[in-house]
């Protein structure tokens, strides 16, 4: 049997603002924003090449915004994907190395915080 990994609630104030940052800033890409009901609004957004989502929204998590951490992305060259941030406006570290990969590290609005990886050696 297969489990997958296909979304991730991320927890914020603003929808509209964490919307614009995520698509906008970080380049993922809207797959939906529906409002439900009054009390239901689901924005689902994917990192371009994922096969796991994040939703944003209301009434979707009870949890406070800005409480993820570790939101974990991986890429091939993270010094591209530090230049991308950068352009595009987000306060992202510099690149820092560690024995097990190359990291650059992001919170979005809410402080919901987030790394990049490069994975090094084997």
């Amino acid at each position: 049997m297969e489990w997958k990994l296909e979304l991730v609630a991320v927890p914020v104030s603003d929808v509209d603002a964490a919307k614009t940052f995520y698509a906008d800033k970080v380049g993922f890409v809207v797959d939906h924003d529906h409002r439900v009901s009054e009390e239901i609004r689901f924005v689902q957004l994917t990192p371009p090449g994922s096969a796991c989502s994040i939703a944003l929204g209301t009434g979707i998590s009870d949890a406070r915004p800005g409480s993820v951490r570790g939101l974990q992305l991986v890429v091939a060259d993270i010094t591209a994907a530090h230049a991308h941030l950068v352009e595009r406006g987000v306060e992202v570290t510099e690149v820092q190395d560690f024995p097990w990969g190359r990291f650059v590290f992001f919170s979005d609005p809410d402080g919901n915080g987030w790394s990049v990886q490069q994975i090094v050696g084997g």
